[in-house]
């Protein structure tokens, strides 16, 4: 059995969000090797982050939608990873984020959050979509905040632990 997928690039003012591939790994590597990845899993080896890569791929070919590497236009440089997640365990559709070192304070993450929202809702025709944001991640839900979600209630992850999911508007919303 052969499974056929598809990723679709869009485009911002000043980003693409586009299929993960392999030259991805280097630049995904040093963010999950870093402190900066503790609210998602790591710090993780390269071998851990292989997997993650093969599995930020695969998500697309099992689910349809998946998340994009974050490439800014003016350097063609990976900057991070942002869309659409509902791997096992997750209790709903979620709007994702992770941005590298040197990428934060920038706006990228709102900027790409919106345009993945703005796909799951007028492409996937989605009507909500939420974010999971591990305690002390000030940065995700300030970037929740200007995406216009709230914090919602608790949700205790098998392996990631507690996190708040965070509800963002639905598209009649918006």
């Amino acid at each position: 059995m052969s499974i056929d997928f598809n990723i679709p690039t869009l485009e911002t003012e000043r980003l693409l969000l586009r299929a993960m591939r392999l030259e991805d790994f280097e630049p995904m590597a040093g963010f999950f090797a870093s402190a900066r990845a503790e609210f998602v899993g790591g710090p993780v080896t390269p071998e851990m982050t292989w997997r993650q890569l093969a599995a930020e791929l695969g998500h697309w070919a099992l689910r349809g939608f998946g998340r994009w590497t974050l490439e800014e236009k003016d350097t063609g440089q990976a900057v991070g990873i942002v869309g659409l997640w509902y791997p096992l365990g997750f209790p709903e559709h979620e709007l994702g984020w992770d941005l590298y070192d040197g990428a934060t304070g920038k706006g990228y993450a709102t900027e790409a959050g919106r345009a993945a929202r703005d796909y799951a809702y007028s492409t996937l025709g989605w009507t909500t979509l939420i974010s999971l944001i591990a305690e002390g991640n000030t940065g995700s839900e300030g970037v929740a905040r200007r995406l216009g979600a709230a914090p919602e209630k608790p949700f205790v992850h098998e392996r990631f632990g507690e996190a708040m999911i965070w509800r963002h508007p639905g598209p009649e919303a918006l």
